[in-house]
């Protein structure tokens, strides 16, 4: 098998939702007892059957993640570098249609925004942008990489998918890991979403993975949009693609995030609702999966929702976040890619964290933990 496009092409959506709505009762507790869960298990607590044992899975997951990660909790910080953008999306505030002021930071202005992070306590960051390879390309990410590597412990990137060759340089200067996402696996809605510009080749988006795990990165972060279609199908795909990489690419170390739809400017409705405690139940659902995989829970969420779920499974949480281009320091006012929910600074989420028993840790976990 080349890629995961071939193991996923053996799948039919309807067919796999039909299958997640079927699990019974019985095959939910036959999940919850088993020491070692499979896919099956995992359609079994992701389905409606699941609902009345939340309690039961969140104490399980608590417990697990207890065992593997201790009582810590990673803390990063995104830094948005650009919100140029060649593709045409309609749930993002960036897309090309969008007549929005657009902005690049030089060097000058990603160090003033680094040295704001940095003044934070920060260690790990997540480098993000639009999709437009000819201004923020290759080049201007091996830039950024040479300019802060000293700086942070671990740099991650949220950009466009690449080439193999191309992930091979950045890793060479200092990249640590890549979040590359999905949006929904879902062919035919992904196309209605995505109908212009790079990011409408399905295949190509799905392959990024594959490229990473060959280039030998250190991590790879996938997801799913949850909104665009149903989020139990979506979040079985995102569960199958993690499957197939850990057992292709093993020396990889893994992570989930769980965005819902947020508004934006030229707003999308979610197709399909995902409520809280459907949320709490699918993070519950992939620390019973696997134990080692590390859950992520950016500021999208509220305030009373993220004070709830970190002790349920996640493992790094992010703070004070800004979407936009210099969101920091440099240009406060400027538009946003989406709204953000939780707009506490870094020291109320490090109190709230260290008042439910938690202790806050500035690295990437692969630096912390050893097989």
């Amino acid at each position: 098998m080349s890629s995961f496009k071939d193991l996923f092409d053996t799948y039919n959506w309807d067919d796999t939702l039909a299958s997640i709505f079927s699990k019974t009762e019985h095959d939910v507790l036959r999940a919850l007892s088993n020491t070692k869960r499979d896919l099956e298990d995992f359609k079994a607590l992701i389905s409606p059957a699941a609902k009345p044992y939340l309690e039961q899975m969140a104490q399980l997951s608590r417990k697990l993640t207890k065992k593997r990660f201790g009582n810590t909790i990673q803390m990063y910080s995104p830094m948005y570098l650009s919100n140029e953008c060649q593709n045409i999306c309609t749930y993002c505030g960036f897309s090309m249609t969008n007549k929005i002021p657009r902005r690049t930071l030089t060097d000058a202005e990603i160090l003033k925004e680094v040295a704001y992070i940095k003044s934070k306590g920060y260690d790990h960051i997540l480098l993000v942008t639009g999709e437009a390879n000819k201004t923020v390309g290759v080049d201007y990410f091996n830039n950024a990489l040479q300019l802060i590597r000293s700086k942070f412990s671990n740099i991650t990137i949220e950009v466009q998918p690449l080439l193999q060759d191309e992930y091979e340089l950045l890793i060479e200067n200092g990249l640590y890991a890549v979040l590359v996402y999905q949006e929904t696996y879902h062919r035919e809605e992904y196309k209605k979403h995505h109908p212009k510009g790079k990011k409408s080749n399905f295949d190509f988006r799905l392959d990024t993975p594959d490229r990473l795990g060959k280039a030998g990165i250190h991590k790879i972060g996938l997801g799913a949009l949850f909104g665009l279609e149903d989020w139990r199908a979506d979040s079985f795909f995102t569960a199958l693609h993690l499957k197939y990489l850990q057992k292709t690419y093993w020396k990889t170390k893994y992570s989930i995030s769980f965005p819902r739809l947020r508004p934006h400017s030229g707003g999308l409705e979610p197709k399909v609702e995902m409520t809280d405690p459907d949320l709490v139940q699918l993070i519950c659902a992939f620390r019973l999966l696997d134990e080692d995989v590390e859950l992520s829970m950016s500021t999208r969420e509220s305030e009373v929702f993220r004070n709830n779920i970190v002790n349920l499974g996640i493992t790094s949480i992010s703070a004070e976040s800004k979407t936009n281009p210099g969101g920091y320091a440099v240009a406060p006012e400027s538009l946003e890619q989406f709204e953000i929910s939780d707009e506490r600074p870094t020291e109320d989420i490090t109190a709230m964290l260290k008042s439910q028993g938690l202790d806050v840790v500035w690295k990437d976990w692969a630096n912390n933990w050893q097989d």
